[in-house]
This record gives C-alpha cells, structure tokens and sequence, in this order.
C-alpha cells in the first residue's frame, strides 16, 4: 500500500522526506553503529543532535537570545501545571484565561488547582465557533499573565490579532500552529507546543520561555522534573530526554529551511487552506463550522448543511477507500475535520475537493 493522505489532527502527517532521512538514518546513525534510540543522552554524538536542532529552531523562530528553549516531555498537558506553577506560584498568585477551546479550557481548570485562575473571555456560548474580541479585556491588576490557545486545534478557530495584555505577560499553546507562520517570540512570556501536531512525533514538548521568567531559585513546593529551572540549567538534559523525537524534530526545523523558512510556509498554508474554504463557501452540500475571520490554517471542521449523520459517515468512510485518512471531525464538533499542517501537500488538499465535489454532486 502505498502512502496515504493522512488529514489526522495529531499525531500527524511528517514530511516524507524527513521520514526517508530518519529510516535510512534508523540503524546505523552516521557511521557510529547504533541508533538515536540507543545512543546515550550524555554522548558527543547526542550532544551534537539537541545542540543542532535547538539552533535551527532559534534561527528559524528570530528567537532573542534572552529566551530558553527547553525540549520536555508530558505533552502539552504538562504545560498546563508547569506554566502556573512556575510563572505565578513564585508570584501573585493570580492569572488570566481567555477560554476558546477544549485546551484553554483544560489549561484554566488546571491551573485553578494552584493558583486564582480567572476566566476574562470565552467563546463556549457558541460552541467555540469564534474568537472573542481581545481589545479591551478586563486584564486583572495583579494578574502575572494572560494565557491563550493561539490555535485551537478541535474547532479550527485562531487569532489573526494577539490580544491587549494591557502590559501583562502573555502565555501562549501554539501546539497546532507551532512553525506554520512567523511570530515575534518578543512578543510572549512564554510559548510552548506538543511536537505531535506541526512539529514531529509525539513525545516532545518544546517550550520557548524568557530567561527572568523562570525562577532563580529552587521552589521547595514545586516537584523538581517540574520546575523550568531544573531543565534550562541541564540544557534539556537534567534526565533521559525524548532522544528520537528531539532528533526527528531536528529533521523537521532543517526541512523547513530547505523549504525557505517560515514565510514561505506561512504562504504555502495560506495557499492551501484557501482551496478548502473557498469549496466550503460555494458547496451546497457541506459547510465550513467557524466565523470566517476566525478560521484556522490548520484545522478545517466542517459539516453537510442539512446535519445528516449517515451522509456524513458515508462520506468519512469512502474517503478512506480513496486513500484520505482521519477525517472524521473530533466528537466533540462532529462531522468533519481536515487538518493541513505544514507537511500535508498542496495535491491533498486539492484531491480532498475533488473528492467532496464528486460526492456532493453523487448525492444530492
């Protein structure tokens, strides 16, 4: 069988060629005789991998060198008690949540363990569907930072415009939309991403923080594998950190160089996306679930118009016999979901339009 479309919202599809270089790479790693799995994290030759890979990352982010990049593990669930605990516990005590998804949400309950968290906006009253409007928030006084899912990866909302911390630090998970387009890492307090959806396979997490961020101190009450300080003074290597996915995401950041960085992926993504909606906007039959200012480059969910269940999962099933995998829409939404991340190619996009046309018009 040959290699499908894989529309999956993560783990999710890898550019081929990264694959090919990774499975020639598989048993013998450069002439040393051993894989990237059983090399030693404490080798010459490992050293040399993180090393790479954490330059290639700052080169093709513009990352200001007073910021860390730090490569964990626990996903970016993790982050959801690592980011209170270390950039508020160690202060006030308080932070701000704008709620526009299931990982906002999960990342403000979280935090409401350990610190006052408060919910300043929220788009739940329409199922998500939207951002709300940013400009002019009730920031709270005291609050150590204000906290976003800049993408969200279930319902296929993201922000075109950050919000107005009004001078507070802003936190943002950019899990699914990590390295699609060119941020001002200046601009945040902190950024982290779970490797599965936009940058390799799971079990990485990358973690962009400012160095007067994390705390100069050991914290007696928080678990030290769960402190930034433990992994910055390592250099991501304080235990045995994730050696084959850090080394695949390594392969990633150079292709993505190879590809002319990221601007032109951001172009690329702009490009594809637009094939998608354009055909959900003229379609009879499907229709796209987000306001159209608000939607995703990533994450596409989209319905039949007439709500039919059993022509929705006719439609799922026999993309899959056409070669179109994981595009049945997260339980949550429904209907369907394509997810065109960097690595998903223009021609799968254009061959899922030509998929949906053909039904469309098989089924009226």
């Amino acid at each position: 069988m040959g290699r499908v479309y894989n529309f999956s919202a993560g783990p999710a599809v890898l550019p081929e060629e990264v694959l090919k270089e990774a499975q020639a790479d598989l048993i013998d790693y450069k002439g040393c005789g051993m894989s990237v799995m059983e090399m030693s994290h404490r080798s010459k030759m490992f050293d040399d991998i993180i090393k790479e890979a954490e330059a290639d990352i700052r080169e093709l982010m513009g990352i200001p060198n007073n910021y860390k990049v730090l490569f964990l593990q626990g996903g970016g669930s993790l982050q959801f008690s690592m980011v209170p605990m270390n950039l508020s516990m160690t202060r006030n005590g308080v932070a701000d949540y704008i709620v526009t998804g299931n990982w906002a949400k999960k990342a403000y309950q979280e935090a409401s363990r350990f610190i006052k968290a408060n919910k300043i906006a929220s788009s739940e009253d329409k199922t998500f569907t939207y951002i709300p409007d940013c400009s002019d928030l009730e920031v709270s006084d005291d609050a150590d930072y204000v906290y976003i899912c800049e993408n969200n990866t279930i319902y296929g909302t993201t922000y075109n415009e950050l919000p107005n911390t009004k001078g507070k630090l802003l936190v943002s998970d950019q899990s699914s939309m990590f390295l699609s387009r060119p941020v001002d890492v200046s601009k945040y307090g902190l950024i982290f991403g779970g490797a599965q959806k936009n940058i390799g396979p799971a079990g990485v997490c990358i973690v962009i923080v400012r160095e007067d961020l994390i705390p100069e101190e050991d914290v007696k009450n928080i678990p030290n594998m769960l402190q930034y300080k433990t992994h910055a003074d390592a250099n991501s290597l304080f235990n045995t950190p994730p050696c084959w996915g850090i080394y695949m995401c390594g392969l990633v950041f150079k292709w993505l160089k190879k590809m002319g960085g990221l601007e032109v992926m951001n172009q690329r993504n702009i490009e594809k996306a637009k094939i998608l909606y354009d055909y959900l906007d003229q379609s009879d039959m499907f229709t796209g679930t987000v306001v159209a200012k608000d939607r995703s480059l990533m994450n596409v969910p989209f319905v039949t118009k007439a709500g039919d269940k059993d022509l929705e999962a006719k439609f799922i099933a026999e993309s899959k016999e056409a070669g179109m995998e994981n595009l049945k829409g997260h339980r949550t939404v429904g209907g369907m979901r394509a997810s065109i991340y960097n690595a998903m190619p223009k021609a799968g996009v254009e061959k899922l339009v030509d998929f949906m046309a053909e039904f469309e018009k098989k089924n009226k």
